[in-house]
């Protein structure tokens, strides 16, 4: 017993996971200098707990099978539905938290249930792609995975959460491209998201999101005050940081409250301020070492379920890190997109140490 587990530990991608903890140490260290002008370090005491679950998940999850998980296409029908119950219940039970209905609140913890859904969404088109990627020139097989997705795309929409909805998407997108879509239907996917797009922008996008939007096409029609004030703060923020940044807990645009979100939306320039060009180089390195040794896992693999839960699980975390930081540089409209590992937040935190504990399971075994 003891031999196996020794046995199992070894084969375990080590590099993974010392990325991994160094990227969450990096959020900590910078949730732990945000806390000082907050006066209040709850945020930091919870994400430790969060990290300490998340990391036990992880081994927990490298031990097993995932196998099992592959072979049992009735429990990821019913994690699926799960999923997609606890998404409709937000409607009936979640409070509403700046302007969105995203989250349970239980005591002092919020539960984004959307992590959990995009990493069951993984798994789910895992599977149904493993089995038809020789069959990707049948349109039936996009419209399936379509529906797959759509259903929680639309209880999100009307949450409402734009960010969530182009996570979803961009992942969709990405399980297509794995799974081998010729370039005609890839062109004919993007003319319908753009017809999409042009409809929803119309008849279904609410003004604030309309503004977030404009904030970055039109930042000078934009009121200084308010929709640009957060991108125009995260700027400044990261200009000021220099070469060496201006010290762990001397930031004054994070210490003093005016860069907004400096634990969530707008850690990356919160690091940028505070540890400067130097600590930014270190958070692309790790983050780059990161997707190179999932790609890794998914280039070895032997099966196809595996190689496709891989590089889809790549995408999620490419799409969230383009994002995030595209918001706090100014290339992208602030819609809310968290830092893997690195920003604050205990579902998406723990759903990433899922995803990284199957593809310790899939090198392991």
């Amino acid at each position: 017993m003891i031999k196996s587990c020794v046995s199992h530990i070894k084969k375990l991608d080590w590099i993974l996971i010392v990325v991994a903890v160094l990227l969450v140490g990096i959020g900590l260290l910078s949730l732990y200098s945000s806390s000082f002008g907050r006066g209040d370090f709850s945020n930091f005491n919870k994400q430790i707990i969060f990290f300490v679950i998340g990391f036990l998940s992880m081994f927990f999850l490298s031990f097993a099978d995932w196998r099992t998980l592959r072979d049992n296409p009735y429990l990821i029908l019913l994690l699926y539905s799960f999923g997609l119950i606890v998404l409709a219940g937000l409607f009936f039970f979640a409070s509403e938290i700046r302007g969105v209905q995203g989250w349970y609140k239980i005591g002092p913890l919020t539960i984004d249930p959307i992590e959990a859904v995009k990493f069951i969404l993984i798994i789910l088109l895992a599977k149904y792609f493993s089995t038809r990627h020789v069959e990707m020139y049948q349109v039936r097989h996009i419209l399936v995975s379509a529906f797959y997705v759509l259903i929680p795309i639309v209880l999100v929409f009307f949450q409402p959460d734009l960010g969530q909805v182009i996570i979803l998407i961009a992942l969709w997108v990405g399980v297509l491209i794995v799974s081998g879509i010729s370039f005609k239907r890839f062109l004919i996917l993007l003319f319908c998201f753009l017809l999409i797009f042009a409809l929803a922008w119309n008849y279904a996008l609410r003004d604030y999101q309309r503004a977030r939007i404009l904030s970055f096409v039109q930042p000078q029609l934009t009121d200084p005050l308010a929709i640009g004030w957060s991108q125009r703060q995260a700027r400044i923020a990261i200009g000021s940081g220099g070469v060496f940044g201006q010290g762990i807990g001397s930031g004054s645009q994070t210490q003093y409250g005016f860069l907004s979100e400096p634990q969530t939306d707008f850690i990356f320039a919160a690091i940028a301020e505070e540890a400067g060009l130097i600590g930014v180089t270190a958070l692309f390195f790790l983050l780059a070492v990161l997707i190179w040794r999932i790609y890794k896992i998914a280039f070895l693999a032997q099966t196809n379920f595996a190689r496709i839960f891989a590089s889809v699980f790549n995408v999620l975390l490419i799409s969230q890190i383009f994002i995030n930081i595209g918001m706090n540089i100014g290339l992208l409209p602030i819609i809310g997109i968290s830092l893997p590992l690195v920003s604050y937040g205990g579902s998406n935190l723990i759903a990433t140490f899922l995803g990284l504990g199957i593809l310790q399971s899939i090198k392991s075994h």
